[in-house]
């Protein structure tokens, strides 16, 4: 992906849920309907659908053709779905909500709800964004980046009224400073971006992280994933981990977060505990994917176990081929150990090609659990 989008992209992607608080406008002065907001998004995140379901109809009574009903109506797809792929039925509807979420804000002229419907387009934005560059459907991505960088600019005008808009200016600051640093190809084009300011941007995500109201848990996940890939600072990253999964215990992403972050920080104990539990009850096959890929780790670095490691990493990466770029994360982690084992074999040939087929795939290189 051409650096200019792969930077604003870095910055808006993450958001997959509906950011409201302080500000003023049609749905936020309602506070009995806000809650149900709060509580459905809640619902949603922690799969319980039948729940999230229930309230989204009680929503839509008092705000027939509120963009924030399409917006909920994405939410609940994606996560009923999840992981949502590009072949997935569920795409047909996902994306009919979302980019009618998007008319509907952008059709907005009072300047009272100006904030409230400037968070349903980001929103909505966001989570197409996050599908196509998960699915790899670059031609997607590139139009609607384009479109999306203005109105991730306007945040810039609200965030001092709008709490949980600080989690895109604390994402623009932080990666617009850093994003150059690590990958110093693009640093030509830090000319065609204004400042950022890395010490504020986590600021800003970190005062979203706790005050905000419903982007606290992608104020999570992104803190995290910035203390683990950019600061190196794993016990931040696991705060952030393990107080997700304390939020949404039923939540598979976050739990495979915390997996992995407990296996970074060597505390395979706990990491095992989880695994196993997890192995018997979880229904939904990419976790269970994932799951096989860290019980490989576990039987390599815990039990020293290289053949059952070998096994693990082949079964989670078989699994995990059904669900094509969704899943390049996970099969470079099972890549990764397998150029690991081979090495330890004496078969340096097969190591640096396993190592290759790793590095091709890796989200972060610096992640490979080679420590």
């Amino acid at each position: 992906m051409p650096g200019i989008f792969k930077i604003i992209l870095t910055c808006i992607v993450l958001c997959q849920f509906l950011g409201i608080s302080t500000a003023h406008g049609q749905l936020l002065k309602d506070s009995t309907t806000l809650k149900l907001v709060r509580k459905d998004v809640d619902c949603i995140y922690n799969q319980q659908f039948t729940q999230a379901n229930d309230i989204y109809h009680k929503i839509s009574k008092v705000y027939a053709g509120h963009p924030v009903l399409f917006l909920l109506k994405g939410i609940i797809t994606y996560w009923e779905n999840y992981p949502l792929l590009a072949t997935s039925p569920a795409r047909v509807s996902f994306e009919e909500d979302l980019r009618q979420c998007i008319r509907l804000s952008g059709k907005n002229r009072n300047p009272e709800y100006e904030a409230e419907y400037l968070l349903t387009n980001l929103c909505a934005r966001g989570m197409l964004l996050k599908f196509y560059d998960d699915n790899e459907l670059t031609l997607e991505v590139i139009p609607l980046t384009s479109s999306t960088y203005k109105y991730l600019r306007h945040s810039f005008d609200l965030s001092n009224v709008c709490t949980d808009l600080q989690y895109y200016t604390g994402a623009y600051n932080y990666y617009r400073e850093a994003y150059p640093r690590i990958y110093p190809i693009y640093k030509p084009l830090e000319l065609l971006f204004p400042p950022g300011n890395m010490e504020m941007g986590l600021k800003q995500l970190q005062n979203a992280a706790i005050n905000g109201v419903m982007l606290r848990a992608e104020s999570y996940f992104l803190l995290s994933w910035i203390y683990l890939t950019y600061e190196n600072k794993y016990p931040l990253a696991m705060f952030y981990d393990k107080s997700l999964h304390e939020l949404y215990p039923d939540n598979p992403a976050c739990l495979a977060s915390y997996i992995k972050n407990l296996m970074l920080m060597k505390n395979y104990d706990e990491a095992e505990k989880l695994i196993i539990t997890s192995l018997k009850e979880t229904k939904n096959r990419y976790y269970q994917a994932q799951l096989f890929i860290f019980d490989g780790i576990l039987q390599e670095k815990k039990y020293h176990d290289l053949n059952l490691a070998q096994q693990n990493y082949w079964l989670g990466m078989s699994r995990m081929s059904l669900f094509g770029a969704f899943g390049n994360e996970y099969v470079a982690y099972g890549y990764f150990g397998l150029s690991r084992l081979s090495y330890l074999k004496g078969e340096k040939t097969t190591g640096r090609k396993f190592r290759g087929k790793a590095m091709r795939l890796a989200v972060s290189r610096k992640i490979n659990f080679d420590n």
